[in-house]
């Protein structure tokens, strides 16, 4: 991405600048992954501590929105950031002479603005205001949170540090070469006509820097009494498809030979072959200068032409060396330039959980419950950095030799930080159908939710061998369809097996995502402690256990009815 920049603050008639501004554009691989960001923040006349206020605002947005995780989307990461800053100014104000005068505090107004990919991202608290000057027309894309009391006399409704809680506006609006994005504070755009910021940035396309004082100059001249702020932005070339790591890779990176035992490979000894399918080769290695054994994994011969597979492919290790915990695989050990495309993970001795029950087919529920929470704390660790693994099923989950249980393979998942920088379409149905929540088949998006349905299925299929409805999931391709499905109770004549516990898989697998817990630790402590609610209940009616019985039955009254009626006319 290559932009031009110009920026104006200046004091105005006021005795100071309590206005701050700043931008940050990143080098090498954060430049693709977090873009580039813009902050101005407007302190507040009635508060001496507001231009700290503003300078505190800014500068934490910059800073340390390029310190949040890369697999975050920019939204998330941003919103975290303003809130853990609002949280300390509002704490400041707190604990000082201010803290029942609000207006005095370390409060201020704050528009910030990320420009990643083809997108702007745009948060925005106080009336402090974003334009956008598209096609000659400027267009304001804030609104200003401003409550006016009469024609003189108005307060802000938001601002930063004014609260403990922050409520952000956030919006994500396309971006195309030749936008320019307009920064101002009021000073500025209440003394100024569109048409005349317009005019100045136009004539001063080569030197916004001018632009920006020209207009501030003007506004001035025009009966501003506030501090005076701008930034111009204009967008001179955006990213192309090439511009993301992983397809700088693809596109430069031979495709690796086929490998068998003894061979020598980029510092690796193939031991042996683990796996071979139509999707990728794997294989034992043991790396000749760590002396561990890893796994290597190459792309499959057939698929070599398809650049989704590939980036996606080369997703899994990405994904492996960014998330830290004893429940997710590890990437290998990054110490060498690579020559070939692959990929290098961690070697956990061990089985599949698919293995695993072909040796344990009827598992101690104290069993499930232990297996099923190690995965779930994998799961949190991905869905802390905005990761959905999309195919939790036996053939992706790894028990070692002690116990310990790690998920694998993440050719499907979804990454939202990496989704904003891919131009490549997102896998429609990432996961396996018996494993997969409703909501895919319908076209929509997955969620923490869908992942929590998958571990649902999961511990149902470990308890019972069987699926909570069979293989009608992915027929349901409507919400008519999604009501008809009709849930199987895992329990039987032959297992002991309590019956919360079975309301409880009941709940992790509806077909409705709000009907099922909102967090997967609620499932878990519901899968291994009763849950009053699920003991208490009554036998559901009919209409609940079967809608196909209980309106035959019904069909068949009223035809009954109907029959009688005619007999008796």
């Amino acid at each position: 991405m290559q932009i031009t920049l110009g920026q104006y603050s200046h004091k105005g008639c006021k005795a100071s600048n309590q206005d701050f501004h700043g931008f940050l554009r990143p080098t090498g691989p954060q430049l693709e992954m977090k873009g580039i960001a813009f902050a101005m923040a407007d302190g507040i006349s009635t508060s001496e501590v507001s231009h700290i206020a503003s300078e505190t605002a800014v500068r934490s947005f910059l800073d340390d929105y390029f310190c949040t995780s890369e697999a975050w989307s920019v939204r998330h990461a941003g919103e975290q950031v303003l809130n853990a800053t609002n949280s300390w100014l509002h704490a400041q104000t707190r604990n000082s002479e201010f803290r029942y005068l609000k207006d005095k505090g370390y409060v201020c107004t704050l528009s910030a603005l990320v420009l990643k990919g083809t997108r702007a991202h745009l948060f925005h608290v106080g009336d402090t205001r974003i334009y956008r000057l598209q096609n000659h027309a400027l267009e304001q894309l804030t609104n200003d949170h401003r409550l006016w009391v009469s024609q003189k006399e108005s307060y802000l409704s938001r601002a930063m540090g004014a609260d403990s809680l922050l409520e952000i506006d956030y919006q994500s609006v396309p971006v195309r070469v030749g936008d320019v994005f307009i920064l101002a504070t009021d000073g500025i755009y209440e003394h100024i006509q569109a048409q005349q910021i317009i005019a100045l940035i136009n004539a001063w396309a080569e030197d916004p820097d001018m632009a920006a004082q020209l207009i501030a100059d003007q506004a001035l001249q025009q009966g501003s009494n506030d501090n005076l702020s701008i930034q111009i932005i204009r967008i001179q070339e955006l990213p192309g498809q090439g511009a993301s790591e992983v397809q700088r890779q693809i596109d430069t990176l031979p495709f690796p030979p086929l490998l068998k035992s003894g061979d020598g490979f980029e510092g690796y000894t193939v031991l042996r072959q683990v796996h071979a399918s139509s999707r990728s080769h794997v294989y034992l290695a043991l790396d000749q200068e760590s002396d561990t054994q890893v796994i290597l994994k190459t792309p499959s011969m057939d698929l070599r032409g398809d650049p989704g597979y590939l980036e996606r492919f080369l997703t899994e290790e990405w994904i492996a060396r960014r998330v830290n915990s004893g429940h997710v695989m590890k990437a290998g050990l990054q110490s060498r330039k690579r020559h070939f495309l692959y990929t290098v993970t961690e070697y956990i001795p061990g089985q599949t959980l698919r293995q695993w029950l072909a040796d344990h087919p009827k598992p101690e529920l104290e069993t499930v419950r232990n297996i099923i929470e190690q995965i779930a704390r994998g799961l949190y660790a991905l869905h802390r950095r905005e990761i959905l693994h999309q195919d939790i099923r036996p053939d992706n989950i790894m028990i070692d030799r002690s116990g310990s249980v790690k998920i694998i393979d993440f050719g499907s998942a979804r990454v939202a930080g990496l989704e904003e920088s891919m131009t490549l379409e997102p896998n429609d149905f990432p996961g396996t159908a018996l494993y997969m929540a409703p909501e895919y088949f319908m076209g929509e998006t997955g969620t923490p939710g869908s992942d929590l349905y998958s571990l649902g299925v999961l511990a149902y299929h470990m308890l019972c061998g069987d699926f909570p409805y069979g293989t009608q999931v992915a027929k349901a391709r409507t919400v008519a369809d999604q009501w008809r499905l009709n849930y199987t109770s895992v329990l039987d004549d032959h297992r002991t097996i309590p019956s919360w516990v079975d309301e409880t898989l009941r709940k992790a697998v509806h077909p409705n995502p709000n009907k099922r817990y909102q967090e997967i630790s609620e499932f878990t402590a519901d899968l291994r402690h009763p849950n009053p609610s699920f003991i208490n209940r009554t036998r559901p009616p009919l209409i609940e256990r079967s809608p196909v019985a209980f309106w035959q039955g019904l069909s068949a009254i009223l035809a009954v009815v109907v029959v009688y009626l005619l007999l008796n006319h």
